[in-house]
């Protein structure tokens, strides 16, 4: 990933969709301290605040536009930009945690399929290992976050934020309508197969 504020990072985030770009649901984050996992955490922050004030994904007014989370970010105080998924937008997205190689590039097959089946805007996560899918759909059933194959799957649609680096994946650029292809890959990952 490009530091935040370089002209590589800016040009790359061009690539987010507009209709994400269009709401107010930006924030900056930070790496935080190491979760029990020993992965470090991504801590959201308010955009609009010139003081480092943490963002909260159930409080609007600690959220910003797209242009002032990439300004704050590119003053060095951030490591990046993320979107707030709240119950009045139409968008789900799917973060799927180590399903690629960085150094090759190549997605485990698992990744690959949940990747072909949902079909809609995708991006590399930060670290280069997971992917991203965004696409227009509710979760109709409960579950939010479990292991699969050798990596994890998590689905929201709202309460959550998810780091963006619009590091698009094969020219996967348009935010699609997948209620049906979201609600059988839920079945699948929360009904108990894997």
């Amino acid at each position: 990933m490009q530091p935040a504020g370089s002209e590589a990072w800016i040009r790359t985030l061009a690539n987010i969709p507009e209709e994400l770009k269009a709401l107010p649901q930006w924030v900056c984050w930070a790496y935080g301290r190491p979760s029990r996992s020993g992965r470090l955490t991504k801590l959201p922050f308010n955009p609009r605040r010139t003081a480092r004030a943490m963002a909260r994904v159930n409080d609007p007014g600690t959220w910003g536009s797209f242009a002032e989370a990439v300004a704050r970010a590119s003053e060095g105080h951030f490591d990046g930009v993320g979107f707030v998924f709240t119950a009045g937008d139409p968008y789900c997205g799917i973060d799927l945690d180590s399903c690629r190689d960085p150094a090759t590039g190549d997605i485990a097959a698992w990744g690959r399929e949940f990747l072909e089946t949902l079909s809609s805007y995708s991006e590399l996560s930060v670290s280069g290992r997971g992917l991203h899918i965004i696409l227009r759909g509710r979760l109709s059933g409960p579950g939010n976050r479990r292991p699969w194959a050798d990596g994890e799957v998590e689905m929201y649609d709202r309460g959550r934020y998810f780091v963006m680096t619009g590091q698009v994946l094969e020219g996967r650029t348009v935010i699609e309508d997948r209620q049906a292809q979201l609600e059988a890959v839920h079945r699948r990952v929360f009904g108990g197969a894997g």
